[in-house]
């Protein structure tokens, strides 16, 4: 079976704490009136029209996140490769550390792609952000929720505004859908993406970027000693390259090095 690729977002409520200022403020554990809480997520998998979506609006206590971690962790528990866009820092963590405080234990390992690290590491964008990515590269802009622009859509959930909530949910529901859209357009330039070819059982050689057995001999990779035969893959244009070196033994002694 190929591999279980799942795209997540996660929107969380604020910290409401005292202060007495706006600017640089340093808030003490005895200023936070409320800690911070899941409020709502969105997840699909790579490939499927469906969008599991679930939030707090019809909670009766809405800072009890619990059955929004527990379907969280029936996703994670089955995938094998999660996709986020800063998910290693903020959604990935965060959604550990409500399963924590739920005494909830950890699903089964998964691999992670995060395409804001993957900007970050390989590209030179104007700005990295969901918003700015997915409007140049991909049909599916990241929604602006015009209604409740800014932090109102997050003041008006936490009010139990109806409005605001289909605000998010139709909000949440089109960042997993530019997130999988953004991931398939740089599939192929991930260097350390986690290889597919682990998950196919295809009878043969198949692009560790996709999966896909579309793929041909073009040309060789060196190392400073090593030849290996290169493929490029049709399907999604990523480059690869086999693990049996090529060069001799008797070769590889006589190569010097810099």
């Amino acid at each position: 079976m190929p591999a279980k690729v799942l795209f997540i977002d996660v929107e969380t409520s604020p910290l409401i704490s005292y202060t007495w200022g706006i600017w640089q403020e340093n808030i003490g554990l005895n200023q936070i009136k409320e800690d911070w809480h899941l409020l709502a997520f969105s997840a699909k998998w790579l490939g499927a029209k469906n969008i599991i979506y679930q939030d707090q609006s019809e909670a009766k206590h809405i800072e009890n996140d619990k059955p929004l971690v527990k379907s969280i962790w029936h996703l994670l528990d089955d995938a094998d490769i999660v996709v986020s866009q800063n998910g290693a820092s903020f959604d990935i963590p965060k959604i550990k550390a409500r399963m924590l405080f739920h005494k909830i234990k950890p699903p089964s390992p998964f691999k992670q792609v995060d395409t804001l690290r993957v900007a970050k590491h390989t590209f030179g964008f104007t700005s990295n952000k969901l918003e700015y990515m997915s409007e140049k590269f991909t049909d599916a802009p990241k929604d602006k929720h015009k209604e409740f622009p800014g932090f109102e859509l997050w003041k008006e959930c936490l009010k139990g505004n109806k409005r605001a909530w289909a605000e998010m949910r139709k909000y949440n529901i089109q960042d997993t859908i530019a997130l999988e859209k953004l991931y398939l357009e740089m599939q192929p330039w991930i260097s350390k993406h986690p290889n597919m070819g682990m998950f196919v059982d295809a009878g043969g050689s198949v692009c560790p970027k996709c999966g896909s057995n579309k793929i041909e001999k073009r040309g060789y990779f060196y190392t400073s000693v090593g030849m290996y035969q290169r493929y490029h893959c049709r399907a999604c244009g990523g480059w690869s390259h086999g693990r049996t070196i090529l060069n001799s033994k008797e070769d590889r002694k006589i190569q010097l090095s810099n």
